[in-house]
């Protein structure tokens, strides 16, 4: 804490631990246990709640809340909850809120290099890997889980206990209530429906020209040739000649078909 710039204004409780060349803004608050890494920079009128451990290199922006209690019914106001792990390198822009597991023990994760736009919400117990987009004002429902490279457009909603593969994008406005399978996009609200492959996701990905084809090839198979979708993709779980990437989407879509609405994580829900 020592080489770190802490405006008067703000409020540092003791306890927390503030890393070198963090920048403290005015009216900012952090929480007793609270961490901070190296280089970080919270503007003004931030609020990083105890339970949260931020590494370094983060920016973030005026009126965002960082790690207050998850939005859940009937609980005491002493009631204990989990943990906010946040990465590197991550810019969280204004009035974004990003809440911890709701028990003891459990932990939203939020990794490296992500892209949180203004008024993005990210609930409780949810994974958010590296490398992601959510642009303005998307809102992401508890226990989901991102995978690396997603994209959303503004105002996309989320349902809880979604997953969205990897170098997946979906549309403005879109309602995802189910999972949503590696490199492909998803437009709609109830029904959301995947519409076509996400080029640019792929080209971001780092795929070569023969895995885009075979990606664009299982998509045309499963999603434009006549047939319940499902009946067509168990056939392919396994199928030696597919490619990697295309074994990864049709395990993904069928991991997703073992919910009866496509959510697979639901599988794992202890209520």
């Amino acid at each position: 804490m020592d080489n770190a710039n802490i405006h008067p204004t703000a409020i540092v409780q003791d306890g927390a631990k503030i890393g070198d060349g963090v920048v403290i803004g005015p009216n900012c608050f952090v929480g007793s246990g609270a961490e901070i890494g190296d280089n970080t920079k919270l503007s003004a009128n931030v609020i990083v709640e105890k339970n949260v451990v931020m590494g370094k290199d983060n920016v973030v922006y005026p009126q965002a809340v960082i790690g207050c209690g998850p939005q859940i019914f009937g609980k005491p106001s002493d009631y204990k909850y989990g943990r906010l792990v946040i990465g590197d390198s991550n810019i969280i822009r204004e009035q974004v809120t990003i809440h911890p597991g709701m028990f003891e023990g459990s932990s939203t994760e939020v990794g490296s290099r992500n892209f949180l736009m203004i008024g993005v919400h990210i609930g409780h117990d949810c994974v958010i890997e590296d490398d992601i987009v959510t642009s303005n004002y998307s809102q992401i429902s508890g226990h989901c889980w991102l995978q690396r490279g997603v994209w959303f457009s503004g105002i996309v909603t989320v349902h809880q206990f979604c997953t969205i593969g990897r170098w997946a994008y979906a549309t403005g406005l879109t309602g995802i209530n189910h999972d949503i399978p590696p490199f492909m996009t998803a437009s709609g609200h109830y029904p959301c429906v995947v519409r076509t492959v996400n080029r640019r996701g792929m080209a971001r990905a780092g795929l070569s020209q023969e895995e885009q084809k075979s990606v664009t090839d299982i998509f045309k198979k499963v999603y434009r040739e006549g047939g319940p979708i499902l009946e067509k993709v168990r056939e392919m779980v396994g199928d030696e000649s597919l490619k990697d990437v295309q074994r990864e989407i049709i395990e993904f879509i069928s991991r997703a078909s073992e919910h009866r609405f496509g959510r697979y994580l639901e599988t794992k829900r202890q209520d």
